[in-house]
């Protein structure tokens, strides 16, 4: 008999933005194997499940990819109810696909809860809708991280044409070469953008710019990751609706 392994969505940090159903099974797990940058007040709910942090922060990898599947299909061959807790959603630039299939492959039953993704609750809580009648009907979700094998495969100009919303996560490490990008690809370099990092916690802290200066800004005011970057008039919106927490 195998387990039954769940990857659930913790959220953007806010513990009480955590899923009904994904608070039941962190109480009922007997293992939860969790990301980095999840709110330890969500681990107390765990009860008496063996903890097992997997996290990723900056270039400091506890375990590859490779090393997390493996481990998921050693923990779903016991009889256990393993909870994966990935923070947003698992399936928005969270490999949880990969980790499904590794799963379905090994034989393991597998299920998803899906979670409220930071790409879009974090710029809403700060003020800023991703989308908005008055600016842009249309929103490009981007990962900021570039492949293992340094390459680019952005089509930055796409992306300016599209005319639309471009929200990125995991980009502060990347900022300017995404603002030199952008503004090369034809955005102009007065486009309103907007960084904010420790979304949904108290700690929350919002800054808004242009795209030309985004990367002054994120070095002067000493912005680090966990931070999501806004480009695209919506984040004029929050002028008017400030912090929405």
């Amino acid at each position: 008999m195998t387990g039954k392994v769940y990857l659930v969505g913790a959220g953007p940090g806010d513990p009480g933005l955590m899923t009904m159903r994904g608070m039941e099974l962190l109480k009922t797990a007997d293992i939860v194997v969790f990301d980095a940058l999840l709110s330890k007040e969500l681990l107390n709910e765990c009860k008496d499940a063996e903890l097992i942090d997997v996290g990723k922060r900056g270039g400091n990898h506890k375990k590859t990819q490779q090393e997390i599947n493996t481990l998921l299909i050693e923990l779903g061959k016991q009889d256990s109810t393993i909870v994966r807790l990935k923070g947003g959603d698992p399936f928005l630039f969270g490999r949880g696909a990969e980790e499904v299939r590794e799963l379905r492959k090994a034989g393991i039953e597998v299920h998803v809860v899906p979670g409220v993704t930071s790409a879009v609750s974090v710029p809403e809580l700060a003020g800023i809708p991703v989308t908005h009648r008055d600016h842009s009907s249309n929103v490009t979700f981007l990962t900021g991280h570039l492949k293992a094998d340094g390459q680019n495969r952005t089509n930055w100009k796409a992306l300016v044409e599209s005319n639309g919303t471009i929200v990125i996560l995991m980009g502060m490490e990347n900022v300017k070469m995404i603002s030199e990008e952008l503004i090369a690809a034809g955005a102009s370099p007065d486009t309103d953008a907007a960084v904010i990092v420790d979304g949904s916690s108290e700690r929350q802290r919002k800054v808004t710019t242009t795209l030309e200066d985004l990367p002054i800004r994120v070095e002067k005011d000493g912005l680090k990751a966990p931070g999501i970057i806004v480009i695209g008039s919506v984040v004029k919106e929050s002028e008017i609706l400030g912090d929405l927490r």
